[in-house]
């Protein structure tokens, strides 16, 4: 090399390093929003009893994105899903008063005016059929991803099977560092529904789509994003943050997604529960206090609107390429449930958005069905026969009892299967069925049956409706006659949608013996029977005798897991939801009495068995102080203070 040229070398490596060292790495804040299974409580209004609220709705979470925004110069806001059901506001906009074509749905004139970047679909928002699913987010003025959902034809097992909603998206967005300079960044959004709506929805979906696992569609679908050009990959996941792996087509798979190189950040929900928190302390590969699974920073924000999802992360270039080089998860409440106040006032705009809407559902709940001559509550739904669940059980079976007429099941004994649904739990203290005796509106109806699954029934055998029965009693503790003179009953764990009641036969639950089945029904002590003295009419059940069984969609095609229920043996295969089903029993049981009475108190077709030496406790809502009455073998230990009770039920 001459000298000149050696020269003029070393005068380009100067520039450029005074070039390098002019343009040291930029470093980015970026705050990453979520709310997740708002259910339709947009506003912070209590539907079934008709009365506004400060612990919930997307109101007063508004106020919370609104701060949460105005501390950082850079914030992205998503939504998880399972947002167009789950009260009656969403039944009128879906059923009552039907979305047409064109029309704006009421969750998207609220979501809209707050600029979301994008969501995902939940399980639920499958519920009103994929017609209905598709002319609502016709109105969304943000993208929705899912990658899972495929549609169901010839392509559906192959490389050129076609997804049936958008399965990612790029977000370009420009964001500012600390010195002021921009940065244009690409983030990928990518979105999953647990598989299991293919058995939850079967009627409406069977035939229109597929679904694929969760961890299997992301391994392949991040690199693609990356090599497409995302910086940054947030997944959001319809799923819930499992202990342990679940296998192909899990229903939980947070921690596997975790695992999944290429994610940066994780916001899902579905199980309603609060990450982090003090609940997934001690689970494993989980930092509660920097938020993190497996190292990638993840939120649940609870249900409702009760909380907001923050992720705040810390991105720099300083290799070429953006990275996540610190971060922090955090949930912020909207009520604060130990000094029991409110820490965010409900922003007007959605009572101003959606107005009209809120009226037409307050007029439709408060149309009077029949009169009860007795209270119907469900504190002690989960220990003793309820009035909650009797009412639902009594509507369930004569439907299904007329619907059998003329064929050839209509000489076969009508069983009926109803599970509590507001328990408090997870809930909170105060969700629970509490209805005074007198005049009972549709809202009253809607308290006792949440949710619009359609009815179905069973054809069954006596053995496998001891087995059912069988996996319900999974909800209770296992009994130590020898052990301390107080011993707790619930698995606080077990679901209470999940503790079927069989209506139509009598027995027993001897809890001194083992479950037969863990909660994904799995046969776990084949030797133990917990369903003793099973009777239909006084006689002893056989194996062999047949039953029609009335139940719902959900758990006929096999959701909870129940053994022997996998869809194959619906005999009565209804469209009528099983809500309409109790209204319209109701109204007819009404008409024929005096002054329209119905009598949903429970007749006492089950029981626990009483262990010696022993008294079993359990928690419920201290509303149930003033049904206590009724229920002279449970007395009251203590009043909690925080809106629970602890009884127990003596020997």
């Amino acid at each position: 090399m001459t000298t000149s040229l050696h020269a003029r070398a070393l005068g380009i490596a100067f520039t450029l390093a005074l070039g390098c060292a002019a343009a040291p790495a930029a470093e980015v804040k970026l705050r990453i929003l979520e709310t997740t299974d708002l259910h339709m409580n947009l506003l912070s209004y209590d539907y079934y009893q008709d009365a506004p609220t400060d612990q919930y709705g997307l109101a007063r979470t508004i106020t919370l994105i609104k701060a949460a925004r105005a501390e950082v110069p850079n914030s992205l806001l998503f939504d998880n899903g399972d947002l167009l059901q789950g009260n009656p506001l969403g039944d009128v906009v879906a059923k009552v008063a039907p979305l047409r074509d064109g029309q704006v749905h009421p969750a998207y004139k609220v979501m809209n005016r707050l600029g979301y970047d994008a969501a995902n679909l939940g399980n639920h928002d499958f519920n009103y059929g994929l017609p209905f699913l598709r002319r609502a987010l016709a109105g969304a003025a943000f993208p929705y991803v899912n990658a899972n959902v495929y549609v169901d034809d010839a392509q559906k097992n192959g490389p050129d099977a076609r997804h049936a909603f958008t399965p990612y998206v790029l977000l370009a967005r420009e964001l500012v560092d600390a010195a002021g300079a921009r940065h244009t960044i690409t983030v990928g959004v990518i979105g999953f529904v647990p598989p299991q709506i293919m058995q939850w929805d079967k009627t409406n979906l069977e035939g229109r789509v597929v679904v694929r696992d969760i961890a299997a569609t992301a391994r392949r679908y991040v690199p693609e994003m990356r090599a497409k050009g995302a910086q940054l990959v947030i997944a959001i996941p319809h799923s819930g943050f499992e202990r342990v792996a679940g296998g192909e087509l899990a229903e939980n798979e947070v921690a596997q997604l975790s695992r999944i190189a290429g994610i940066d950040a994780i916001l899902f929900g579905h199980s309603h529960a609060e990450f982090p928190g003090p609940d997934f302390a001690g689970r494993p590969n989980a930092d509660i206090v920097r938020g993190t699974i497996n190292g990638v920073p993840a939120v649940m924000p609870g249900r409702w609107g009760d909380h907001l999802g923050v992720i705040d992360l810390t991105l720099d270039d300083a290799g070429g390429a953006w990275k996540v080089t610190a971060s922090q998860a955090s949930i912020r409440p909207i009520y604060d449930k130990a000094a029991k106040r409110s820490l965010a006032a409900a922003d007007p705009m959605v009572e101003q958005a959606i107005g009209a809407e809120h009226a037409r559902t307050l007029e439709h709940i408060r149309g009077q069905v029949a009169v009860s001559s007795a209270p119907i509550y469900s504190y002690f739904a989960q220990v003793a026969d309820d009035p909650s669940v009797q009412v639902v059980a009594n509507a369930q079976r004569a439907y299904v009892t007329r619907a059998i007429q003329g064929t050839a099941y209509e000489k076969l004994p009508v069983l009926s299967a109803a599970a509590p649904f507001k328990t408090g739990g997870r809930q909170g203290w105060g969700y629970y069925t509490d209805i005074p005796a007198g005049p009972l509106a549709f809202r009253n109806a809607a308290d006792l049956y949440m949710y619009p699954n359609t009815l179905k029934a069973v054809l069954l055998t006596g053995a496998q409706v001891r087995e059912w029965i069988e996996m319900s009693a999974g909800q209770f503790r296992r009994i130590d006659p020898a052990g301390p003179p107080r011993q707790t009953l619930l698995d606080e764990s077990f679901r209470s949608y999940n503790f079927d009641t069989l209506d139509g036969v009598s027995y027993r639950f001897d809890l001194t013996r083992p479950a037969r089945y863990d909660g994904n029904g799995k046969l776990i002590h084949p030797e133990s029977h917990r369903v003793q003295d099973l009777r239909f009419q006084g006689a002893p059940v056989a194996p062999e005798v047949k039953f029609i069984v009335a139940t719902n969609n959900y758990r006929a095609f096999g959701g909870g897991n129940f053994p022997g229920l996998d869809g194959s043996n619906v005999v009565v295969d209804s469209p009528d939801e099983n809500r309409q089903v109790l209204i319209d029993h109701l109204a007819r049981t009404g008409a024929a009495t005096a002054g329209g009475q119905v009598n949903p108190s429970a007749d006492g077709n089950w029981s626990i068995e009483p262990v010696p030496g022993v008294a079993l406790t359990f928690r419920t809502g201290s509303g149930a102080l003033k049904y206590l009455a009724r229920h002279p073998s449970i007395r009251l230990v203590k009043d909690n203070g925080d809106g629970s009770a602890t009884f127990e039920i003596t020997p």
